[in-house]
């Protein structure tokens, strides 16, 4: 991983001191003869994981650098392994001796980086930029959860579930914003969500639907009913259409290509996605 590095005497300079003037550096003293700096390793790798922005391990093997871990064991005191220092700007700002848990390393770690809302809310930002709407919806999901007054989060997760078509639950938290939080952005989504509402009941599907209840046998009524009723956002009632069509005949037309195309473009762990794949199950088997 980019982040995290091995230190020895060619690259200590450049590490704690020129990176850790952009970054959280977290000098890691270990042995790899040591049980609990292993796990306490694994602990750092998932954390570099998800601060690949903000922070770098540095790892220093006190056995195979040991004229170097001398050195700087006087500097921070050092008294047991592991140890873990943290620097910034060249210069330590907490020190962890001993084994540490994730959550106490976390705890010291949140006084110096980003929540791990705003951490969520910019990758929901950036796979909105990538056109990744599952991964943005799943990402400000999590922020939201861990912080549901957030007026931004409310905004980029109203956003996204225009886009996904779950305008219900866009409308819910766009109706939680107080007046004096209602910006520019917050009128764009409100708007976007408006016209987006206005549009679940077109003229096209009132008369798709009066032709589908004059002729209830007619499977390729249903199935155009179907498509106009996803395009609009009504996913369910969608789902719903098809799976009549496909209780009459399984392999009519584009009948389950279509439902399965609408179960996948549902955010990953939708309960609509598993209730639509249990009812298609019931019918194949």
């Amino acid at each position: 991983m980019s982040n995290i590095v091995s230190i020895n005497a060619q690259n200590l300079q450049q590490v704690l001191g020129e990176t850790s003037q952009q970054k959280l550096v977290l000098l890691n003293f270990f042995s790899p003869q040591s049980p609990d700096c292993i796990g306490q390793a694994a602990i750092l790798d998932k954390i570099a994981a998800e601060y690949t922005s903000h922070i770098v391990i540095a790892n220093l093997d006190c056995d195979a650098e040991q004229a170097l871990a001398s050195q700087l064991a006087q500097q921070v005191g050092l008294q047991t392994l592991p140890t873990l220092v943290l620097l910034k700007d060249s210069a330590p700002v907490d020190l962890l001796a001993g084994t540490q848990t994730e959550s106490q390393i976390r705890e010291a770690l949140s006084e110096h980086l980003p929540a791990q809302q705003d951490l969520l809310l910019e990758q929901a930002k950036q796979a909105l930029l990538k056109s990744d709407l599952n991964a943005a919806f799943n990402y400000a999901k999590q922020a939201y959860e861990i912080d549901n007054t957030n007026v931004r989060i409310k905004l980029v997760l109203s956003d996204i579930c225009i886009q996904i078509h779950k305008l219900d639950e866009a409308q819910a938290l766009i109706e939680t914003i107080d007046s004096q939080d209602q910006d520019a952005y917050f009128n764009n989504i409100k708007a976007k969500c408006e016209a987006a509402l206005d549009s679940k009941d077109s003229p096209e599907i009132q008369q798709k639907q009066q032709q589908v209840d004059k002729y209830p046998n007619d499977l390729e009524l249903k199935e155009e009913l179907s498509a106009l009723l996803n395009e609009a956002g009504r996913k369910e009632e969608a789902l719903e259409v098809l799976f009549k069509v496909l209780q009459k005949d399984l392999n009519y037309n584009e009948a389950k290509p279509s439902f399965l195309a609408i179960i996948a473009s549902l955010p990953d762990g939708d309960a609509l996605a598993a209730k639509y794949r249990r009812k298609l199950y019931s019918i194949l088997y």
